[in-house]
């Protein structure tokens, strides 16, 4: 059974811009490895916190959908969490309808007019 989840990760403020793409490229490799398939990525760009986190005040904002047969994504989160670079990481499951709404699981249904 599919299921699609949402992956946003922070990237440490102090990572240089022209390494952002790397760590993209390292966390999907690391979802694909799991089995997992990316439907979709938005990088959000440099944000501020709602409060200070590790003494740091900003960070890179970036969001995946994400679909995988397996319940989770535990090898990748397990990565995120021990990588220096990454300053917090939520990995969460997606309703199925809004999912399908998404077109993640199957076909989405046009909306009603009117």
């Amino acid at each position: 059974m599919k299921r699609a989840y949402e992956l946003m990760i922070i990237i440490d403020r102090d990572v240089a811009d022209a390494d952002i793409a790397e760590v993209m490229t390292r966390t999907e490799g690391q979802a694909t490895e799991e089995g997992a398939t990316i439907a979709s990525t938005d990088n959000w760009g440099r944000r501020r916190f709602a409060y200070e986190i590790d003494h740091k005040l900003e960070g890179t904002y970036v969001v995946w959908e994400v679909v995988t047969e397996t319940a989770g994504l535990p090898v990748t989160e397990r990565q995120l969490r021990l990588a220096d670079d990454i300053v917090r990481h939520k990995l969460f499951r997606l309703p199925e309808k809004e999912a399908t709404r998404r077109g993640l699981l199957g076909e989405a249904t046009p909306a009603a007019a009117g």
